[in-house]
C-alpha cells in the first residue's frame, strides 16, 4: 500500500492504565499492554492505588512500552472527568507531585516517565482554560522537561511548543469525533466506539491523516485489548509500524 503524502510511516499507539483502586478493578491492563508503545500511567489523583502503579509499570517495563504520567484532578470520586476551578499555582504543585511520584515508582521497575498526559477533565479544559495550560506546563518544566500529549489541533499544545517542550499530536481510536475536530461528549450516545472494526478503521484513517503522531485507546473501554490488537493488525495492513516516540529505557 502507497502511503498519502504526509502520512508517517511509524505512529505511537498509547492507552490510559493503571486506573484500578484498591478492590476497584477497571481494565485488563495485562491483556493490554503487549499491544502498547506507550501507557499513560494513572498517578493516584483521579485514578490507582500505589501498589496498582508500581505493577502497571513493572508490566511496561516488562513489555518494553514507554511509561508516560496520567495526570489529573484530585477526584477519585469523579475519575478525573469533573472540572475542577483550582488555583494555577495548587494545580501546578499537584501535577508536579504526580510526576514525582509516578518517576519514583517508574524507576523502581527499571523504568522511567517519558512523557505526560493530561487525563479527563483536565485534558479538555487546558484547550480552553489558559491559566490551569500554563500551570500544567510549568509543572513540566519545573520536573525537567518532557514531551506532552494532547489532543491535534489544539491550543494547548501550540503553548507547550511556545514553552520549549516536545509536542506529541493525539488522535482517539475508541472516540466519535464532532464535526468541528473535538470529542462527542461521553454523556452523548455513541461517544465511545466499542466495535473493534470501527476502532482500527478509525485508527487507520487518522494515522494517514498526518494530523496526529499517537493514537489512543482508552484501558477503561469495553474489550480494550481485542481493539487494540485490530488497531495493531489494520495499521500494518496499511504499512504503517507502530513505535513509542520516546525511549522506554533511563
Amino acid at each position: 500500500m502507497t502511503l498519502p503524502p504526509g502520512c508517517p510511516s511509524t505512529i505511537d499507539l498509547n492507552a490510559d492504565v493503571g486506573e484500578s483502586f484498591g478492590r476497584w478493578d477497571l481494565g485488563d491492563d495485562a491483556a493490554l499492554l503487549p499491544h502498547l508503545t506507550s501507557a499513560n500511567v494513572a498517578c493516584g489523583f483521579h485514578a490507582g492505588d500505589p501498589l496498582t502503579l508500581r505493577r502497571t509499570c513493572a508490566l511496561a517495563v516488562e513489555h518494553g512500552v514507554a511509561i508516560g504520567a496520567q495526570v489529573g484532578y484530585r477526584d477519585l470520586a469523579g475519575f478525573g472527568r469533573r472540572f475542577i476551578d483550582i488555583s494555577p499555582d495548587e494545580l501546578e504543585a499537584e501535577v508536579l507531585y504526580q510526576l514525582s511520584a509516578l518517576a519514583g515508582i517508574a524507576a523502581a521497575a527499571g523504568g522511567v516517565v517519558a512523557h505526560l498526559k493530561p487525563h479527563g477533565a483536565l485534558y479538555h479544559a487546558v484547550s480552553s482554560h489558559d491559566a490551569q495550560a500554563d500551570a500544567v506546563i510549568a509543572a513540566v518544566l519545573a520536573f525537567g522537561g518532557l514531551p506532552v500529549l494532547g489532543l491535534a489541533g489544539s491550543p494547548f499544545l501550540d503553548r507547550v511548543a511556545a514553552a520549549g517542550l516536545p509536542t506529541v499530536a493525539e488522535g482517539f481510536a475508541d472516540r466519535a469525533y464532532l464535526p468541528q475536530g473535538g470529542l462527542v461528549p461521553r454523556s452523548q450516545p455513541g461517544a465511545v466506539l466499542v466495535d473493534p472494526a470501527a476502532v482500527a478503521a478509525q485508527a487507520v484513517r487518522l494515522a494517514t491523516s498526518g494530523s496526529v503522531r499517537s493514537l489512543c485507546i482508552h484501558g477503561d473501554s469495553p474489550g480494550a485489548a481485542t481493539s487494540a490488537a485490530a488497531v495493531r493488525a489494520a495499521l500494518s495492513d496499511a504499512a504503517i509500524a507502530v513505535e513509542a516516540f520516546a525511549s522506554p529505557s533511563p
